[in-house]
């Protein structure tokens, strides 16, 4: 039975180079993140450009190549490194990024396997946990931070180091909030809102 991290999309839409450079490291500010260790990155994915996937492909000697797939020799961490996927989905080819674990030498066809399984469900086929990764991800820095580090005696200790988000409150304008007590309604508000905010970045660039 494999002990890798299941793996889950973090990111809404197509990502930028822009957006894409910035989720490979969009863990380091997050506490206790060892930088040694890339485990807290395995198991996360999303879509990117045909112009990224090419560039990348370019950048660096591969670890490896197979048809439609190649990993990076760079390691973000530990075993852990980058995957890029050319994946015919519905008729249409499109490209991916994700992080494996090389400790489990099955994790590029894993991770294969699991995009195509959810790109091809129904719709609105992303977990609660995806929706506030992607939430997450398009939220400007100024709108989202980490419980407690401007003012730790504002939450209860086990909430400190959590991360927090500006939502409308409603009658008590904005407030900030956990990203995970975000209510159904209040994902179903923000995500759309995501995937129009990395639309719009991308701005039509296919990132050639």
């Amino acid at each position: 039975m494999s002990s890798h991290p299941p793996f889950r999309k973090v990111f809404a839409g197509v990502a930028t180079r822009d957006q894409m450079f910035s989720l490979f490291d969009h863990h380091r500010d997050d506490p206790g993140h060892d930088p040694l260790n890339g485990r807290i990155y395995a198991g996360e994915w999303f879509e990117i450009t045909i112009g990224d996937y090419h560039f990348m492909l370019n950048l660096l000697p591969p670890l490896f190549r197979r048809t439609g797939m190649f990993g990076l020799s760079q390691y973000k961490a530990g075993y852990v490194t980058s995957v890029f996927a050319e994946l015919r989905i519905r008729g249409r080819y499109r490209w991916f990024h994700g992080f494996c674990d090389m400790t489990d030498k099955r994790s590029p066809e894993m991770m294969r396997a699991a995009i195509i399984a959810h790109e091809t469900k129904a719709l609105d086929s992303m977990t609660r946990e995806e929706k506030l990764e992607a939430i997450w991800n398009a939220t400007h820095e100024d709108f989202k931070g980490f419980a407690g580090d401007a003012n730790p005696d504002a939450w209860p200790k086990e909430d400190r180091g959590k991360r927090s988000i500006v939502v409308n409150g409603g009658a008590k304008g904005t407030i900030l909030k956990l990203l995970e007590n975000l209510t159904d309604d209040e994902i179903d508000h923000l995500l759309p809102l995501a995937m129009a905010r990395g639309k719009q970045r991308q701005g039509g660039d296919d990132g050639s």
